[in-house]
């Protein structure tokens, strides 16, 4: 991470002149630092020679990786084929056998590097031709007795191999050149790498210098020596992530104040003793951290994380007590209209024996009640206002608000937080979510933020079955809705939409309730609700089913998050495979909420149904999973073997990787080079650590001996986080 190499031009090394030093400028290689830090995409090992009978025996017991050998040259030919194109054919041997090498392209090239008599190491793809030759079609080589190939940089060894440009391969700087290129700034430019971490540093954490990593990473001695030059990269990589994102963070609370929010007199003692329900042990663990954040001037920046039904609405009232008994505003956004109508009645509900006034903030109100409500904000305290993200336009003034938080939000909080800031005010944030979120993943893409977990259900929750079932099987299940209906039970029936445009996906939704409500459920009272709706239009087929004036409602996953229906236990699936795991959980979390246990009925393809593979869960194998068919199959046995949704997540994202299940393209995090957030916990989990212990001991890092660290980050993401100004 040296940034004194950056600073050394590619043209200073020996095999580049003006030409290619402009072909590799071009492609992104200005300095040895470019060069030294692109990477290998992967390595091959080639260190171990075997004669060509040994190859032969390989082959026979059914071998099929590469393989090297040092044979000798010993006649060539140019071939033609049908079509006039030409291939060379070079003959090898050694004492124990022959094998025959093509080359199909740049024929007249290769004709000159190969000379009869001369040792070449060959490594390859060898197989067994028809007529019982052994072959192998465009091998990588070196040259043995030629001096310039010493290093044998393509064979004899762990390779290297790099995604490179295709200008720079039709310009002749292919694997061979590009191997040349990287031993030679090696070779010449190591020593000017600069280690931001002293030798005690390096020890105490087990890790190798710097210079041994890039040397390793390029041209490993041994595998052990690979991988710990990619988990010394990889640590420097999430170091700096997490330096940056911690070091925003300390800046924002140095930067601003809070207010101090501390229970001030017993309305909180009072409303949890009125309670119908004990909290668990989870939720009080949670409310005594956020309490312990409120307690300090500076601001609170919490991620609460909860399983489906895990109660964290009731924390999050909990917590806007605070604010009330210290005489502030809390505001509660939701990401969408029926989620904060939902909060509002709850709150509502909750507070009706308590001098607490709640305000809902809506687009769907009415002129006059916006000039209501907008006017509450600006001048009642205390308060509590429920809304959705429409309470951060610039129109909107708060008094005094002193807890924000922000429901079902999965970016960094970043975003509303500095539109709070626009306003002049730095309140205490609470973020939440109900989709559970992979530990690797939490502590990068939440590097800068507090954590706390729920898992546990409250008491008298009986859970959920799930089960699965073929297409076939649609009429019975069909058939047992209409039952269960007779006995007062309630069902939510998902209609999958393709995404194609909204009128195709909106004729599809009311063609498929338009069919069931004439055939497979014409004997019981059916509702449709989708994501094309009004607000008022989706609240009132809401508050028609929770009244059971609808015994099945037909939905889109717009009924995924927050809906809350007691006594609807039956959920039924649709074309299962087409969603995530995290969405399924979701869905799945809606039914079985009351005391009694719910049904989660997953329909899927017969194909998926019947299939029996026992390696479904082994989730290493590459090959699994690069087959679309069973990452579905390995999702719906997921669901059947698992209800908790921590565990989900983590398979969730071994599947479709992190960029996916939580839309974190837009979320800030940055494309890792060498960190996989699927499998390499161990280093994030080390950086994190170190990070901490970093930032607690210099929250600003304005000590000498973190200079070096400073440096680099500043030189990272001066661009990407807003650190010059502060540095």
């Amino acid at each position: 991470m040296s940034l004194k190499i950056r600073q050394i031009s590619i043209s200073n090394l020996k095999n580049v002149g003006k030409q290619r030093a402009s072909i590799l400028i071009d492609n992104g290689f200005s300095s040895i630092y470019d060069l030294l830090y692109f990477l290998p995409y992967k390595h091959i090992d080639r260190s171990t020679n075997l004669s060509i009978e040994a190859i032969k025996q390989y082959l026979r017991r059914g071998y099929e990786g590469e393989l090297t050998i040092v044979a000798k040259a010993e006649k060539k030919e140019i071939l033609r084929v049908y079509g006039g194109k030409s291939y060379l054919k070079v003959f090898f041997s050694d004492s124990t056998g022959a094998i025959e090498c093509i080359w199909f392209n740049s024929v007249k090239i290769f004709d000159k590097i190969f000379i009869e008599g001369k040792y070449y190491a060959l490594s390859g793809r060898p197989v067994i031709t028809k007529y019982g030759n052994l072959q192998m079609a465009h091998p990588d080589f070196d040259k043995i007795e030629d001096n310039d190939n010493e290093a044998f940089l393509n064979t004899g060894k762990i390779i290297p191999f790099y995604s490179l440009p295709n200008e720079m391969r039709k310009n002749k700087l292919g694997d061979f050149s590009f191997r040349a290129l990287i031993k030679e700034a090696i070779d010449k430019y190591l020593e000017y790498i600069e280690d931001p971490f002293d030798e005690n540093f390096l020890h105490k954490n087990n890790l190798i210098s710097l210079k041994d990593a890039i040397k390793n990473i390029h041209f490993p001695e041994n595998y052990d020596c690979l991988k710990k030059s990619k988990f010394r990269l990889k640590f420097d990589e999430i170091f700096f992530y997490h330096l940056a994102i911690n070091f925003r963070k300390s800046h924002f609370r140095e930067k601003n104040k809070a207010p101090i929010l501390t229970v001030k007199t017993s309305l909180i003692k009072n409303f949890v003793n009125s309670l119908p329900f004990k909290l668990t042990a989870d939720q009080l663990k949670t409310l005594n951290e956020i309490k312990e954040d409120l307690a300090s001037s500076k601001p609170m920046n919490r991620l609460l994380q909860g399983d489906v039904g895990s109660g964290k609405t009731i924390v999050a009232l909990i917590a806007s007590l605070f604010a009330v008994d210290n005489g502030y505003q809390a505001a509660v956004l939701a990401p969408t209209e029926i989620l904060a109508m939902q909060h509002y009645k709850n709150f509502e509900k909750y507070l009706s024996n308590f001098n607490v006034e709640v305000i809902l903030a809506i687009g769907g109100s009415k002129t006059k009640n916006k000039i209501n409500i907008i006017e509450s904000i600006r001048s009642k305290s205390p308060l509590i206002v429920v809304g959705t993200h429409a309470l951060l336009e610039e129109f909107i003034e708060f008094k005094n608000l002193g807890l924000a938080i922000i429901d079902e939000q999965h970016r960094f909080g970043v975003e509303q937080r500095a539109k709070l800031a626009k306003k002049g005010l730095s309140p205490h944030t609470l973020l939440m979510t109900a989709t559970p979120i992979p530990r690797t993943l939490t502590m990068t893409l939440y590097g800068d933020v507090d954590v706390s977990k729920i898992s546990q259900m409250p008491a008298g929750r009986k859970g959920v079955k799930t089960v699965l079932r073929g297409e076939r099987s649609l009429p019975k299940i069909y058939k047992y809705i209409d039952e269960k209906a007779k006995e007062g039970i309630q069902s939510y029936v998902v209609y999958p939409l393709v995404e194609e445009s909204d009128k195709l996906e909106l004729k599809a939704a009311v063609s498929y309730y338009e069919n069931l409500k004439e055939n497979d459920l014409s004997q019981v009272k059916v509702g449709l609700l989708h994501g094309k709706m009004k607000w008022n239009e989706k609240e009132d087929i809401m508050k028609k089913f929770a009244a059971k004036e609808f015994d099945v409602l037909i939905a889109t996953t717009v009924i995924e998050v927050g809906i809350d229906i007691p006594d609807a236990n039956i959920m039924l699936i649709n074309d299962a495979h087409r969603f995530g795991l995290s969405q399924l959980h979701q869905l799945r979390g809606r039914v079985g909420r009351g005391d009694k246990q719910g049904l989660c009925i997953l329909v899927s393809k017969d194909e998926y149904i019947t299939a029996n593979d026992n390696n479904l869960f082994e989730l290493d194998d590459e090959y699994l999973l690069r087959i679309e068919k069973r990452k579905n199959i390995i999702r719906l046995k997921a669901m059947l073997k698992y209800n908790d949704g921590f565990k989900l997540s983590e398979i969730d994202m071994r599947l479709r990787g992190p960029g996916n299940i939580l839309g974190i393209e837009q979320s800030g995090l940055p494309k890792f080079k060498l960190v996989d957030l699927t499998i390499d916990e161990d280093v994030i989990s080390l950086s994190k650590k170190i990070v901490e212990e970093i930032i607690a001991e210099d929250p600003l890092l304005t000590k000498e001996r973190y200079y070096p660290l400073k440096s680099i980050l500043i030189e990272l993401y001066k661009d990407k986080i807003e650190l010059s100004s502060v540095a």
